[in-house]
């Protein structure tokens, strides 16, 4: 059966020019990036899918917005404007600006935890793990044991542990526990959602021992999307319901606006309604991130948020946006090539682990496709396994991640049908000659974070 694709709910009305380098080109960027694809220059990639974050496509009124925001530094309409819209689709009290979601995650975490406490997840990503560690915690992962098997399609495969999770609570102590975290979509376990049942369940597991619930809400559209679809209770629920239920069951929320947004910055925290919190909030925003009314902003940026938090509710737009994935995993459906299935909500996740099982963890099997892809068709991606988890930070140990993939995390309302057949094309090719493709090792890396800057070698 042929895979069918979703067609554009958009017209095209203004383009940007692209190049394709060719592969001497290529082979030569990529070694002087030290085999690291952060280092690449935007202007030297063909299909940029290094991450979803930031990088879509505003609408017209989006960019209407921003001819509109008002810029005054205290006070200005276009923070009432994101206030408003905030209060209305999540129905929280408190709505918090702030320049990304990892400046809400340093501006919530150092008041929640610290030294000796643990913060457990369905699945942390690296920033908010790093955030996390930065305030003293420790982090502990608690995704539902089906995410483990990426052949296996389960349709929550992002859900969190609730049985783990009341053993981990047990294990450690309930005052040791400073936070637990819901990642929607699990990013790490390959952008898959996760039910309202089970954020039911987890919000009465942390009420039975006393520990704040907070939603990691980046991708909170894509996840009421999938819902809609699998979950039966919600099948006749409008996308803004379906999220209204979900964040009922969380106290506060942290969030990068620049996914399910569509905004090249901004970020938000939530607070339900507890006010002694959000006036700490509001200091620490002063401190990190400026004004209170701005939060690292400038007014058209908070403009363009207030509208592109209702964007991302258009269920032809979500339709169109998740067919982009399901085109693509079903391409490699027809070519035998494993990904994290079902597809999740903002990228494709292929098994690198399955198509390089000659590579050990500890070489970044996840690493080495990613640059096999720049090389072989200048698509950028990235690792989300071992490379990208790094070291214990007590041992200091490689750590072994769960999963070894490479994300192909798609941008919002930016490619078309003919640039996923190019990254589709070109995974088939390399998965052909996969047996010559080699390891890599880490010649330097700093301390945190290290996939963002660490540089690379190829094993001979």
């Amino acid at each position: 059966m042929t895979t069918k694709y979703v067609p554009e709910p958009f017209r095209i009305k203004m383009v940007e020019t692209i190049k394709m380098l060719s592969r001497e080109e290529r082979e030569q960027k990529i070694a002087e990036a030290k085999y690291n694809v952060f280092n690449l220059r935007g202007e030297d990639v063909y299909v940029d899918l290094l991450t979803d974050s930031g990088t879509g496509a505003m609408s017209q009124e989006q960019w209407a917005g921003i001819m509109r925001g008002d810029e005054s530094y205290a006070g200005a309409s276009s923070y009432f404007k994101l206030l408003n819209a905030g209060k209305d689709i999540f129905d929280y009290e408190y709505i918090q600006p702030v320049h990304q979601g990892r400046a809400a995650e340093k501006v919530l975490f150092g008041l929640l935890m610290g030294e000796g406490e643990f913060s457990i997840s369905n699945m942390f990503f690296d920033t908010t793990r790093a955030h996390v560690e930065l305030a003293g915690a420790r982090a502990i992962d608690c995704v539902v044991p089906e995410a483990g098997d990426p052949t296996l399609r389960a349709p929550f495969k992002g859900n969190m542990d609730v049985e783990k999770l009341e053993k981990l609570i047990l294990e450690h102590g309930a005052e040791k526990i400073a936070l637990v975290i819901m990642t929607i979509t699990n990013n790490s376990a390959g952008g898959q959602p996760v039910s309202i049942q089970n954020m039911r369940d987890t919000a009465a597991i942390c009420k039975k021992y006393g520990i704040r619930l907070c939603i990691d809400a980046a991708r909170y559209a894509e996840n009421a999307f999938f819902i809609k679809q699998r979950e039966e209770e919600f099948k006749d629920k409008s996308i803004k319901e379906i999220i209204r239920e979900m964040f009922s069951y969380g106290e506060m929320f942290t969030m990068s606006a620049k996914k399910d947004s569509i905004v090249n910055i901004g970020g938000l925290i939530g607070i339900k309604n507890d006010g002694d919190l959000y006036q700490q909030i509001k200091g620490r925003t002063i401190s990190y991130e400026g004004y209170i009314t701005y939060g690292g902003l400038a007014g058209r940026d908070l403009e363009a948020l207030a509208i592109g938090l209702y964007e991302g509710l258009d269920e032809d737009y979500l339709r169109y946006r998740i067919g982009q994935m399901e085109y693509l995993a079903g391409r490699l459906d027809e070519a035998g090539i494993t990904y994290q299935a079902p597809v999740g909500g903002h990228g494709v996740f292929v098994d690198a682990k399955a198509m390089l099982p000659h590579i050990p963890y500890y070489e970044y099997p996840g690493q080495a496709l990613a640059l096999e892809l720049y090389k072989e068709a200048g698509i950028r991606s990235c690792d989300i396994g071992s490379y990208m988890l790094g070291n214990d930070p007590d041992t200091g140990e490689q750590l072994h991640a769960k999963f070894e993939f490479t994300r192909l995390a798609i941008p919002r309302r930016v490619y078309t049908q003919a640039h996923l057949d190019i990254v589709a094309d070109a995974l088939i090719a390399i998965s052909k000659r996969a047996d010559s493709v080699k390891g890599y090792r880490i010649t330097w890396e700093p301390p945190v974070l290290r996939h963002f800057q660490a540089s690379l070698e190829p094993i001979k």
